[in-house]
């Protein structure tokens, strides 16, 4: 009987592992010898989009997509500097020179003016808007306006930033608006008595809230664009490796380089598999009529009953027009 050393054992054995991972991660992942780019359209020329949190994670992979599909992007950040940056560098990768950086920092309602005024001004049309900007468990802070940052930014600020260009949207009909979600929405309450959380806060139930309110408001909104030919859904990317996290203190601990990460490593998709979803929402033909949902990968997902409580759903609608200031 053959006898094999100790070392070649564990040598054995970590690469088995490892080729066991890597198989898991492109299972999980969808993406195998090349991966499975989303190609229903080849080329989107006549297409204008704008793309909040342009400048990393899904956001960049989403913009560098639609570049080599030839469609114009307009990259809607907050650091003009970073953005100018990333644009360059898509712009070199895909010649495709209609790609812009325009300020819009979703955490000030003036921006978000400034920023769909000169949009108005510079384009005829909008056909595609999506929402992908946000922050995630972030210690207490408040916007500007002084609205809580997580609620102010992932719903208040995108809140405000479509109905000011919901006219753009209609005028250039079938469009279409496309709203980054997170499975956490599922465990989120909205905080009636205390919308704000000034009175305790907890970031995890601050990003929560507001990812729920990211769906409560597609389910509203498109209750509101029945019959403008222009359709509001969800994403859900999935978990995807991304700046998302940076305050989350036990993705930076020692403990978690040595195995948490390595152990979820197999199931986090890159930010370009997690951009497939957001095109596919966004530019396939077959959901030109869809609208109301949210989809994970290419599967339409159920919508958790916590989002489809009208009532709530209507004071969050009328709340975040008070807060923003929408009608003035």
């Amino acid at each position: 009987m053959a006898k094999f050393s100790k070392p070649l054992v564990i040598c054995s054995f970590i690469g088995a592992s490892f080729g066991g991972a890597i198989l898991v991660k492109c299972y999980f992942s969808r993406e195998f010898l090349g991966g499975d780019p989303y190609n229903s359209i080849k080329n989107a020329s006549d297409k204008i989009i704008i793309v909040t949190g342009a400048t990393s994670g899904i956001g960049r992979a989403t913009t560098l997509a639609l570049a080599k599909l030839n469609a114009k992007v307009i990259m809607a950040c907050r650091d003009n500097s970073k953005c100018e940056q990333v644009r360059e560098s898509i712009v070199m990768e895909t010649k495709n020179k209609y790609i812009y950086c325009r300020k819009c920092d979703l955490a000030s309602k003036q921006s978000i003016r400034d920023f769909v005024e000169k949009f108005k001004n510079e384009h005829k049309r909008l056909d595609v808007l999506i929402n992908n900007a946000g922050v995630m468990n972030c210690p207490k802070e408040v916007t500007e306006d002084g609205i809580e940052m997580q609620l102010g930014v992932n719903h208040m600020g995108h809140f405000l930033l479509t109905n000011l260009l919901l006219d753009k949207l209609k005028e250039s009909a079938p469009s279409r608006i496309v709203v980054l979600s997170d499975i956490a929405y599922r465990k989120g309450e909205i905080h009636k008595e205390d919308l704000n959380l000034d009175k305790s806060y907890i970031p995890e139930v601050a990003y929560r809230q507001s990812k729920l309110a990211n769906m409560m408001f597609v389910k509203e909104l498109d209750k509101r664009l029945k019959g403008t030919n222009v359709t509001v859904n969800a994403v859900n990317p999935g978990v995807v490796d991304t700046d998302l996290v940076r305050h989350m203190s036990y993705y930076k601990s020692v403990l978690s380089l040595l195995f948490v990460k390595p152990i979820m490593w197999p199931f986090i998709k890159s930010p370009r598999q997690g951009a497939l979803p957001v095109l596919y929402v966004a530019l396939d033909p077959g959901l030109e009529n869809v609208s109301g949902k949210c989809f994970k990968y290419k599967e339409e997902e159920e919508i958790s009953e916590i989002a489809l409580d009208n009532k709530v759903s209507y004071w969050l609608w009328l709340t975040s027009e008070k807060w923003t200031e929408l009608n003035r």
